[in-house]
């Protein structure tokens, strides 16, 4: 069984005694270079009484603690700042890079799980008519769906996009999103519609499509209020546009109920009670998606009673027009990016067809991080200066595929080195000497970064399912914010510390576990950026 941070922390809180946490994990260089642990003075004492001292069969049951998952304790003393632990590094190291795919997967559950519709309104028009909170709400909806799946989250995404050019558009941006030429079938929906419209107001003359209005009043006084529906839904204008819509997502609801029949796999619950739809939507899409919430529970006897809404916070650009669309947001980044490139190799590779894909996942790759490492929730300012997009900077997306495309090259090295007879082949992971990783570069890229990469895939993929409320909050910010932390420990390590050293075979040893070290960022690296449909690159 791999080891967890979760694990080892709920070892430490439970050595205690009875009450709340109070263990926390260190983070900084600077803590780390003298313990892993810190149980803090305020809560200790809380805990213990004003004395502060733990029992001395407390301590040394710490230290010696075990059970699946946990860390094994070399120490653990008191210090001015609180209990502090260290662990047993060298045996930590050879647990972990022993089993590095572990490490880079998600922690699988045993059952498939639950059913969830993702949908994203935003997808229903052109690319030209969408507006940047649009586009945040697109790239969030894709990257959640990514990461429920990498935990057997059934998930199904609505709509099926049908503008010509969409598909193009998602492509380009790397989004993995369905498409479809044929609209769902409304008629039953229409037909229920119709029998609940209510009387034109002084003669209210209807714009096209419309077919009347629909009274919301009830449902918003039975179960909207409570919830967090906004109080001034009275009625919604029922347009066959509209029924179109939920038709699509009826559809997508019933379908898991006709593969339950069928016995088809991944589904053992269907109907509406056993899926929650999930409406991914910018802040001001959102008072006309309630509408389509009570509308659809309205007309539809067997709509999910579980509709959350996630709502993407406004995105306000600095120093450009209100106006700007999607696509020029896209061509603004990418003609930033090939720039950044002509002045960094001192010649116009935009035309080069060898630099073509590259260019694209790079104008992407700062897209998708300066989309995403923001909490969803929240505004979003976006400074469109051309520094953004530096390999130089330390929190853009160029940045983390920089240091993608240099471990992909330090591994080409050493595979060409072997070519050339300068290193040995590598040598079996049983047979490396981890106590040879002492630098605390090392321990930071462990600790920090792969050791609680499979706790980190889970919480991005949490969703509230039973919460109560309108409203869901995900941590989808979680995976960018993590992918550059690692890239900043990684290349503070490999500008410092020589990888590929002398030829020499009593540096060997050495070399062989940092490489496994490297291996096992390269792979935390590359399933972060597969939650972000980002491939990875190989040089820059």
């Amino acid at each position: 069984m791999r080891l967890g941070l979760e694990e080892t922390l709920g070892a430490l809180n439970a050595a205690l005694g009875p009450g709340g946490p109070v263990w926390f994990k260190e983070t900084r260089a600077r803590h780390l270079r003298a313990r892993d642990f810190l149980a803090p003075r305020r809560a200790l004492r809380a805990r213990f009484g004003d004395d502060e001292q733990v029992p001395e069969r407390v301590v040394h049951a710490i230290v010696a603690l075990q059970g699946p998952g946990v860390a094994p304790v070399l120490r653990c003393a008191a210090t001015p700042a609180g209990l502090a632990l260290q662990l047993q590094r060298s045996a930590v190291f050879e647990r972990v890079l022993g089993a590095v795919a572990a490490y880079a997967a998600p922690t699988v559950p045993p059952a498939p799980g639950p059913r969830v519709v993702l949908h994203c309104p935003a997808l229903r028009g052109s690319p030209c008519a969408l507006r940047l909170s649009q586009l945040r709400a697109v790239l969030v909806a894709d990257h959640l769906a990514r990461a429920l799946r990498t935990h057997r989250v059934n998930v199904r995404l609505v709509p099926a996009v049908r503008d010509p050019h969409m598909p193009t558009f998602l492509q380009q941006l790397q989004v993995d999103w369905p498409a479809a030429s044929e609209r769902a079938a409304s008629e039953a929906l229409r037909n229920r519609a119709l029998a609940e419209l209510i009387p034109a107001r002084n003669a209210e003359a209807l714009p096209p499509g419309a077919l009347g209005r629909v009274c919301l009043k009830e449902l918003v006084d039975e179960r909207g209020r409570t919830a967090g529906y906004d109080p001034n839904l009275d009625s919604c204008l029922v347009t066959e546009d509209l029924l179109s819509v939920l038709a699509e997502l009826q559809q997508a609801v019933q379908d898991w109920a006709e593969d339950s029949c069928l016995g088809l796999a991944g589904a053992p619950d269907a109907g509406a009670d056993s899926c929650m739809v999930v409406h991914v939507v910018s802040c001001e899409e959102e008072f006309q998606q309630q509408k389509l919430d009570l509308l659809w529970w309205k007309l539809d006897d067997q709509a999910p009673l579980r509709q959350k809404h996630l709502v993407c916070g406004p995105v306000k650009v600095a120093g450009a027009p209100a106006t700007l669309t999607a696509p020029e947001y896209y061509e603004l980044r990418h003609a930033q990016v090939c720039k950044a490139s002509a002045l960094k190799h001192g010649r116009d590779l935009a035309q080069d067809p060898a630099w073509t894909e590259i260019f694209s996942v790079l104008s992407v790759a700062t897209i998708k991080f300066e989309m995403l490492s923001t909490a969803p929730q929240s505004q979003l300012l976006l400074a469109l200066a051309d520094s953004s997009i530096s390999t130089k900077g330390t929190k853009s997306g160029t940045f983390v595929m920089y240091n993608c495309a240099r471990l992909a090259t330090l591994f080409e090295g050493y595979k060409c080195s072997v070519e050339q007879g300068l290193y040995p082949t590598f040598p079996p992971v049983s047979s490396l000497d981890f106590s040879l990783l002492h630098d605390e570069g090392e321990w930071l890229l462990l600790f920090n970064s792969v050791l609680p990469f499979p706790d980190l895939l889970s919480q991005t993929a949490a969703l509230a399912c039973t919460a109560p409320g309108l409203h869901i909050a995900v941590r989808t910010e979680m995976v960018c914010k993590f992918l550059v932390q690692l890239s900043m420990d990684f290349s503070s390590y490999y500008n410092r510390v020589h990888i590929l050293g002398e030829p020499r075979p009593h540096l060997f040893g050495q070399m062989f576990a940092r490489l496994q070290l490297l291996r096992a960022v390269r792979e935390v690296l590359h399933t972060g950026l597969a939650l972000l449909g980002l491939p990875p690159l190989s040089h820059i």
